[in-house]
């Protein structure tokens, strides 16, 4: 089966088709599609902007259609930057920069209040255009510097154990990280259909 991935992000791309076309699901990017459209995410949960960008696309196509809202929240900060992960810091900062002004914010802050969590939550459309969601988390906390080559986004800085989750192997993190939880959950719902 064909399923469409609301997103152009090439690494989640890659995440997606590591856990999905093993099961004979056929990930294909929005642009490998032809759909150029940037969703904008307007909603105040990872709920309601993966629903977004999921029906933004499923409009379009009219087919099958997946797509995730993630981010990285952090209870010293009050739970920021969830929503605005991506964002954090203004659209002129990038993956590394976003990672330094989250340590840069807690500075001087201990361990023991460095708890922190993945989010993820995944819209299936199916082909009449019926909604599915399902959320996988990762609890750890963030460490004192970037560690690790794997992994894209804030995954130098968060620390499951004694590592970061771009010092794990893509395999191992594929089945604990929250977009791992979250596709399978997905995995198992579609599975059953």
């Amino acid at each position: 089966m064909k399923l469409i991935l609301a997103s152009n992000n090439k690494d989640k791309l890659r995440e997606f088709k590591e856990i999905l076309e093993p099961l004979g699901f056929d990930i294909r990017s929005q642009r490998e599609e032809g759909i150029n459209i940037e969703a904008e995410e307007t909603g105040e949960t990872f709920f309601e902007n993966s629903a977004i960008k999921a029906q933004a696309v499923y409009d379009i196509a009219h087919c099958p259609v997946i797509a995730d809202d993630s981010g990285l929240e952090v209870d010293y900060l009050g739970g920021e930057p969830g929503v605005y992960s991506a964002r954090y810091g203004g659209e002129d900062v990038d993956d590394i920069g976003r990672c330094y002004l989250v340590l840069d914010r807690l500075k001087g802050v201990p361990d023991e209040k460095r708890t922190a969590r993945f989010v993820a939550v995944i819209s299936y459309i199916d082909e009449n255009g019926k909604l599915s969601q399902f959320k996988g988390t990762i609890e750890g906390r963030i460490g004192y510097d970037r560690r690790g080559e794997h992994g894209f986004g804030y995954d130098p800085i968060f620390m499951v154990g004694d590592r970061s989750t771009a010092e794990i192997s893509p395999e191992e993190k594929n089945k604990i990280s929250h977009r791992g939880k979250a596709l399978m959950q997905l995995k198992e719902f579609l599975e059953m259909k």
